[in-house]
């Protein structure tokens, strides 16, 4: 798998959300840029960990004009129960059939305790106002995943 091009449109979708409403990325263009974050399974230690730094940042992405978007293969009666016991601000969105995962070059081969299995990679996407790629995380520390899109963010135009 391969990941969408820099500079490019990042592929379109429309997913439901953990209260079963369709979002869109197009809904967002040329007022918001987009944080489109790949996680493997809500409710376990680092997909806690990752979606709780952003929860806590959410002022600053506030600030730099950007919405963030987590994207996994959970259904949405889990996202919500995620949502909830988080206390999440953000919108969680269900790829179930991994059809965006598969777009977006993030469903691969995984390796955990001496298994292989298909899954999600663990990554990020930064899109612009305009719906163009800008940014690749694709190395992310669930620890500070909040700070470096923070800091990508910060590079982009007003």
């Amino acid at each position: 798998m391969t990941f969408p091009k820099i500079g490019n449109k990042a592929p379109k979708f429309s997913l439901k959300n953990q209260d079963d409403q369709d979002v869109s990325l197009e809904a967002f263009r040329d007022q918001k840029n987009v944080v489109i974050y790949f996680y493997p399974k809500a409710m376990t230690p680092g997909c806690i960990v990752q979606a709780c730094g952003i929860r806590d940042s959410n002022a600053v992405f506030d600030e730099l004009d950007a919405v963030v978007l987590g994207v996994s293969p959970d259904p949405v009666a889990k996202l919500k129960r995620f949502e909830d016991k988080q206390s999440l601000n953000f919108d969680l969105l269900s790829d179930e059939g991994h059809l965006l995962a598969d777009k977006y070059g993030v469903w691969g081969l995984k390796k955990f305790m001496g298994r292989e299995f298909m899954g999600i990679l663990r990554t990020t996407f930064i899109v612009d106002k305009n719906g163009a790629l800008r940014h690749i995380i694709d190395k992310v520390k669930t620890k500070t995943h909040h700070d470096q899109v923070v800091a990508l963010l910060d590079l982009l135009p007003v």
